[in-house]
């Protein structure tokens, strides 16, 4: 009985192999249908190199720049001016919010309230380990005075909009926690 099985079961692979071969032989010879051509260049250079099953090529790849590799700084001097639209200096209202597992962080900005506001707190942000956003800011140069005002606090450029949307905050400098949002 068991022979009679495994004998039925390799015919029934076999002839669902023969199946498939023959399907992709028959999809390969008709022709593709277009359903749009708008033009442009071809995009199969970016894809050749993905296919390593492509063995009769009979040219090798022609390679592509080498991407450019810059320090930190570079890359950090590269995303600014930050400039958060949905954001100001000023009074943002003190109010509860739950956000369980919420890493501590702050939004600052380079202007004479956050400045004050960061020499004020930075002890507490320490403690909290709070990690800093700067909002708004124009240059590398203004970023490092920042970092100077807060040595051992983490300050990133990066824009507010999202989580001003998100959180409707309107102003900063703001502290923003697992539990609130104060000034």
């Amino acid at each position: 009985m068991n022979r009679i099985l495994l004998a039925a079961t390799i015919g029934l692979l076999a002839a669902a192999t023969a199946s498939v071969q023959a399907a992709s032989v028959q999809a390969a010879s008709e022709p593709l249908i277009v359903v749009e051509d708008r033009g442009g260049v071809s995009a199969l250079p970016h894809y050749q190199a993905l296919n390593p099953q492509d063995s009769d090529r009979t040219t090798p790849p022609v390679p592509g720049p080498a991407p450019r590799v810059g320090s930190a700084a570079d890359a950090e001097a590269a995303m600014l001016p930050v400039r958060s639209v949905r954001l100001s200096p000023g009074d943002e209202p003190r109010r509860v919010i739950r956000a369980p597992g919420l890493t501590p962080l702050f939004l600052v900005g380079d202007d004479d309230r956050s400045r004050a506001w960061l020499r004020q707190r930075r002890a507490a942000l320490q403690e909290l380990r709070a990690v800093g956003l700067v909002v708004n800011v124009a240059s590398p140069d203004a970023l490092a005075a920042l970092r100077r005002l807060a040595p051992g606090l983490t300050l990133s450029p990066a824009s507010g909009d999202d989580l001003a949307q998100r959180l409707g905050i309107r102003h900063y400098p703001v502290l923003i926690t697992a539990t609130g949002i104060e000034p």
